[in-house]
C-alpha cells in the first residue's frame, strides 16, 4: 500500500472518529453476512455503527485523537461507536456479543477517551441513570434535614397538645 493511498485510509478514519470518545473493539471473525448484516441493522437502530479498520493505521489516528488504547490491536479489528453514553453502547455491545459468542469477541472499551476494561465499563451508569443519582443524592441531604427538624418537633407539638386537652378537659368538669 503507498503512503498515498495510507494517508487517505487515515485522514477517513480521522473524519469518523474525530468526535467519537466512547467505542469498543472487536474482533469479529467468521460470522456469516446475514447475522453480520442483522447485527449491524439492529445497532444502527439504536445509533451504534460498526466498521472493520486496520489495526496500525487505526492505532495511530487514535493516538493522534487522543484515544488512549494500548492492547486490542492484534488480529481483526472491528470498532463500534455510538449511543448515548459509554454504557449503553456496552450494554448493546454486550447483548449482541452473547448472541454470537463464538464469533464476536470483545477486545477492549473506551469510555471518555481513556482505555477501561470492558466488563467495568457494562456496569457504568447510562447518562440518565448518573443525573437520576445525582439528584436523588441531592435531594437526599435536604429531606434529611427537614426530617431531623419536622420529627422532634411534630412529636413536642403532639405532647403539648395532649397536655393542652387535658387541662381543657380538667377546667370543664365540674368540682365535685
Amino acid at each position: 500500500m503507498t503512503k498515498v493511498i495510507k494517508q487517505m485510509q487515515m485522514d477517513a478514519l480521522k473524519n469518523t472518529f474525530g468526535d467519537v470518545r466512547d467505542l469498543v473493539l472487536l474482533n469479529v471473525v467468521g460470522l456469516g453476512a446475514i447475522p453480520d448484516n442483522q447485527m449491524r441493522l439492529s445497532l444502527r437502530k439504536k445509533g451504534i455503527r460498526m466498521q472493520m479498520v486496520k489495526n496500525s493505521l487505526a492505532r495511530k489516528v487514535f493516538a493522534d485523537l487522543g484515544l488512549t488504547i494500548a492492547k486490542g490491536w492484534e488480529g481483526a479489528t472491528t470498532v463500534a461507536w455510538g449511543g448515548t453514553s459509554a454504557a449503553e453502547l456496552a450494554r448493546e455491545v454486550e447483548t449482541v456479543q452473547k448472541k454470537n459468542d463464538k464469533f464476536i469477541k470483545v477486545k477492549t472499551g473506551v469510555a471518555d477517551g481513556q482505555e477501561l476494561a470492558f466488563d467495568v465499563m457494562v456496569k457504568l451508569p447510562t447518562r440518565e441513570q448518573a443525573i437520576g443519582l445525582v439528584i436523588a443524592a441531592a435531594l437526599s441531604g435536604g429531606s434529611r434535614v427537614i426530617g431531623a427538624l419536622l420529627g422532634p418537633g411534630g412529636q413536642l407539638a403532639s405532647q403539648v397538645k395532649t397536655l393542652a386537652d387535658k387541662k381543657e378537659e380538667e377546667g370543664a368538669a365540674p368540682p365535685a
